[in-house]
């Protein structure tokens, strides 16, 4: 990927900023649930720009991070047809500028070597 495609790819994934966290798909009773989850460290995020189950959650809980899944699917597949790449390098990268930096402390996220760790 030369250095014009990667500046594209990455502002593409930036533009999509808070969006595609908030997912479209995804009501307000679905974020919180997310929410407190990843509070609770049952969920967290994941490099890969998903949310994932860490622990067991409800069914409810499960289905509000399907949803928001969903929702950043779509995002990252838009955002990587605009700047020429995959949507798995568009959800990387939301992941490093966006998701990762704003991980409270205590909660947990799932690293790009596949290990939870705790913030």
């Amino acid at each position: 990927m030369t250095n014009r495609k990667l500046f594209v790819a990455m502002a593409a994934v930036a533009a999509l900023g808070v969006a595609a966290g908030a997912a479209v798909a995804q009501t307000a009773s679905q974020k919180a649930l997310v929410d407190r989850a990843k509070a609770a460290g049952a969920a967290g995020e994941q490099a890969d720009g998903y949310v994932g189950v860490r622990t067991s959650v409800d069914g409810d809980t499960q289905a509000a991070i399907s949803a928001t899944n969903a929702g950043r699917r779509q995002a990252y597949a838009r955002s990587a047809t605009e700047a020429g790449t995959t949507a798995e390098v568009a959800g990387a990268r939301m992941f490093e500028t966006q998701l990762l930096p704003r991980i409270s402390s205590g909660q947990w996220y799932k690293n790009a070597q596949g290990q939870w760790v705790q913030r």
